[in-house]
């Protein structure tokens, strides 16, 4: 092995899914959804962050006037109103007039059968996902269609390391 000024490189650093993903789940901390916290970020073929995104109130709806219940009445529930994470980093993208041909999104839950649309029309050609929660369900089997049909590759996270990551951002306050 070679070696330059005495120092071999770093291990144990993250490769680029384990990164990427850490960035989708940290964009989910966004999210005021007391129940699911979704994140996600899509980046480049060149490993270039171009969104993120997590699930959440349209634009311009106050948080605190959101309904974010799972049962009652249809309108009265967070379904017909919530942003899914990957439509909020997608038109993110379309109102900046970014590109996302052939790039990949990371999603902290596999996409359901509406972002599945959003994703083959944005370009999109590959999803890394870290959670099949709704494995089998309706939404989640016309998902998987579209990605087969449409040439979508998408694949379950393996992270080699086993990382565990504690993010702190309290600032101490200064002595003086």
């Amino acid at each position: 092995m070679r070696r330059f000024y005495g120092e071999e490189r770093r291990t144990g650093y993250l490769n680029w899914d384990e990164y990427f993903m850490a960035s989708a789940m940290l964009a989910s901390l966004r999210s005021k959804d007391p129940n699911t916290q979704v994140g996600c970020t899509i980046v480049s073929e060149d490993n270039i962050i171009l969104s993120q995104g997590y699930n959440g109130a349209p634009i311009g709806w106050k948080d605190e006037n959101f309904p974010w219940a799972r049962s009652g009445e249809y309108h009265d529930t967070k379904y017909p109103y919530v942003v899914h994470s990957e439509a909020n980093a997608i038109t993110h993208c379309i109102g900046q007039g970014i590109s996302l041909k052939d790039s990949r999104i990371y999603v902290t839950l596999f996409p359901c059968n509406e972002c599945a649309k959003l994703i083959v029309q944005a370009g999109i050609k590959e999803v890394i996902y870290f959670s099949d929660k709704y494995k089998g369900t309706e939404s989640n089997i016309a998902a998987k269609r579209i990605f087969d049909n449409c040439g979508v590759y998408y694949r379950e996270f393996k992270n080699e390391n086993t990382i565990a990551v504690t993010l702190t951002l309290k600032k101490e306050k200064s002595k003086n």
